[in-house]
């Protein structure tokens, strides 16, 4: 067994450090003295700062309570949906109380317009076929022998292409201006109807 040999501390050699440092015992107890008194300055309440973690926590939870409510948003959807599919295609039921006569008075002349054209390309290819089929020449020639017999000059053909075009233009135009004027009367005459006894009952329903 060694025996440690405690020497007098030396005041110009440096203390010892490291695990084989001796501590006479006369230091250890000052030591112990003054550590009470170095410790006893005032105490502050500690702040806790919010563990950093709590934010997340917070929004994992407002998730979770949103996610939990969806269930209860989307059962009267789906309630709702499924009501509607027993009870078939919706339908509503409107009345037409009241008519523009300017509209009336614009979309009548546009389709009498339109109607104009198509009554002049119905009589060109009514004059074509019968023209090749010789309906015209045969009249024209019915007309000269009438004519030759009653003492008159029937050289000339009473119907030609002319007189044909220029006649269906002309019944075109009056149609024009006739369907034009009607559609405005009727829209005036049905506003002063529908102020009287009601407009118009419409139902309007979903496909099946």
């Amino acid at each position: 067994m060694t025996q440690q040999v405690q020497r007098p501390a030396d005041a110009t050699m440096p203390p010892p450090t490291g695990a084989g440092q001796v501590v006479p015992p006369a230091v250890a107890a000052a030591a112990a003295a003054r550590a009470p008194q170095q410790a006893a300055p005032v105490q502050s309440a500690p702040v806790q700062a919010p563990p950093q973690g709590a934010p997340q926590q917070a929004g994992q939870q407002q998730a979770g309570q949103q996610q939990a409510g969806q269930p209860a948003v989307a059962q009267p959807a789906a309630r709702a949906a499924k009501g509607r599919g027993n009870r078939g295609p919706r339908r509503a039921r409107l009345q037409l109380r009241h008519i523009d006569t300017w509209s009336a008075l614009k979309i009548s002349l546009v389709l009498s317009i339109a109607l104009f054209f198509v009554w002049m390309v119905a009589v060109g290819l009514l004059y074509g076929v019968l023209s090749g089929l010789g309906v015209f020449d045969t009249l024209n020639d019915l007309f000269g022998q009438l004519g030759t017999s009653s003492g008159g000059e029937g050289g000339g053909d009473v119907i030609t292409p002319g007189i044909v075009f220029g006649g269906a233009a002309v019944i075109g135009a009056i149609n024009i201006v006739l369907l034009t004027a009607l559609a405005t009367v009727a829209a005036f005459v049905y506003n002063l109807c529908a102020d009287l006894v009601g407009g118009l009952e419409v139902t309007l329903a979903e496909r099946d």
